[in-house]
């Protein structure tokens, strides 16, 4: 049976995403030779905050609490900050955000919906599992981009307000346990598309064998901080 390439073992080094606030010398991949081009990288992690915005926006409308509401107000709001901060940083450059982002409004799009549930605590789930990963992702990856990406990840790396979701997710499972093992199993079903969105962002279409051993730690990395994500709301990675 073909492994994927975070489902294997993992050799050498491990690759330390940083935690937030950290900007120091953490061990990483040199992504220098397979992170895409400067504009790639701006359009694509502009556009996936607006999407998480989108997404929470709605979320909002179809929960009736009202404390839920307020708090997901707050990570709609955090996400909308992270994408104006990535837009005026690209327009900083000189550049226009829409250029930049219109290339990856179809596959992103596509990928909202593919990971879009069917119930609003899927859907929360959704937000929080795959923008996490993602996050830590585009984190990893800023280190090719000298200041311009130290300045992403400082973006990224703001509070994104999505402790309510956590707390939704918990008294949900306490309040029917059945919901346990559909979210569990949901989770375990975003990892498959997230993962794709990262390996599309690197610049070859296909990896040799001596690249996908350069980005295998980061995707194990990702798969690990997934696992602690789940933990704490307590479900099975």
């Amino acid at each position: 049976m073909v492994k994927w390439f975070w489902q294997r073992r993992e050799q050498g080094r491990k690759l330390q995403l940083r935690s937030r606030g950290e900007l120091g010398d953490a061990t990483r991949v040199d992504f220098d030779e397979l992170a895409p081009d400067i504009d790639t990288f701006l359009g694509q992690a502009a556009y996936l905050q607006l999407g998480y915005f989108e997404t929470l926006s709605e979320l909002i409308a179809q929960t009736p609490g009202l404390g839920d509401k307020e708090a997901l107000s707050r990570a709609a709001g955090a996400a909308l900050t992270k994408h104006e901060d990535l837009v005026a940083l690209i327009r900083e450059r000189g550049d226009d955000p829409t250029t930049l982002m219109l290339p990856f409004r179809e596959p992103l799009d596509a990928f909202r919906r593919a990971t879009h549930g069917t119930r609003p605590q899927e859907t929360m789930l959704s937000v929080h599992i795959t923008a996490g990963m993602l996050d830590d992702f585009y984190i990893a990856l800023s280190a090719s981009y000298e200041d311009t990406g130290r300045r992403v990840a400082r973006i990224l790396q703001a509070d994104d307000d999505r402790d309510a979701i956590i707390d939704i997710v918990v008294r949900t499972i306490e309040a029917d346990a059945e919901w346990r093992s559909l979210l569990a199993m949901w989770g375990r079903r975003l990892v498959g598309d997230t993962l794709l969105v990262a390996r599309a962002a690197l610049r070859p279409v296909r990896l040799d064998v001596a690249e996908e051993e350069k980005v295998e730690p980061v995707f194990t990395e990702l798969m690990a901080a997934h696992s602690r994500r789940m933990d704490a709301m307590g479900l099975a990675a």
